[in-house]
């Protein structure tokens, strides 16, 4: 069965038998697109990516508000979506974009449902499902089997681990795990691997604590800890506790 290419293909891309790439999708250079994968809807994707069989990428949201109205699907370059994941564009009520960065890898059975924004260089498991209008910050990697929860969001090298259940916020530099997922201390394989300094590392250390293990009001203490800090992962990580909407789980330590 012959591949029906409908919409704009860049340079040395290979599209395979059976795929479906309709009129109003844009993709870049060097792309590899297996066979039967379907990609649809206003999408644009990058250059050097690679979607694999039977994914389904820009298909309309699932969503009982979404009444055939004009969104989009965003895809950075270097991103690999593999086997029957489904990726959503937005809705007129959610900003009406879906985005995802570069270097990302999507394994087997990923949903990334409308409004969804995510990072570069996040890792989401087999079967990991991100409900819709939740933030994936840079360096994000979620364990196979685990929903998130609509609009939470999740902060950079955080680390969800799987078959857990996501409902509210988890900051930066956090390993959670769970059903319902809590705080389980700081994510620090991923910060050993990325950070250089090992005084950031420290800091990172000394901020955890004082926010969730000291049995100190953690607005309070967050307020107090970014008026006294000039580290800018701790800086972050004050940030997106006062600015959570969903709240932080973590476990009150008195």
């Amino acid at each position: 069965m012959k591949a029906i290419v409908k919409g704009k293909v860049g340079r040395n891309c290979k599209i395979g038998e059976g795929a479906i790439i309709d009129e109003f999708v844009e993709i870049g250079d060097n792309c590899i697109v297996e066979p039967y994968a379907v990609i649809t809807g206003y999408t644009k994707i990058g250059d050097n990516n690679h979607i694999f069989s039977h994914a389904v990428v820009g298909s309309i949201p699932q969503d009982l508000k979404y009444h055939g109205e004009k969104t989009y699907l965003e895809i950075g370059d270097n991103n690999k979506i593999r086997e029957f994941t489904l990726i959503n564009p937005g809705t007129e009520g959610g900003g009406g974009v879906t985005k995802i960065g570069n270097n990302n890898l999507l394994m087997g059975y990923v949903h990334v449902a409308h409004d969804v924004i995510i990072g570069d260089n996040c890792i989401l498991a087999n079967a990991a499902t991100l409900a819709g209008h939740v933030v994936l910050e840079n360096n994000v990697v979620i364990g196979g089997m685990t929903p998130i929860h609509q609009f939470v969001k999740i902060g950079e090298f955080a680390m969800v681990a799987g078959a857990s259940a996501v409902s509210q916020d988890i900051p930066p530099y956090c390993l959670a795990e769970g059903n319902r997922a809590k705080l389980r201390g700081l994510n620090l394989t991923g910060l050993r691997r990325n950070l250089e300094n090992r005084n950031d590392i420290d800091e990172i250390k000394k901020a955890y604590k004082e926010l969730f293990e000291s049995g100190k009001p953690l607005q309070e203490t967050a307020k107090k800890l970014l008026s006294n800090t000039q580290n800018r992962y701790v800086k972050h990580l004050c940030e997106f506790v006062l600015n959570s909407k969903r709240g932080i789980p973590y476990v009150r330590k008195v």
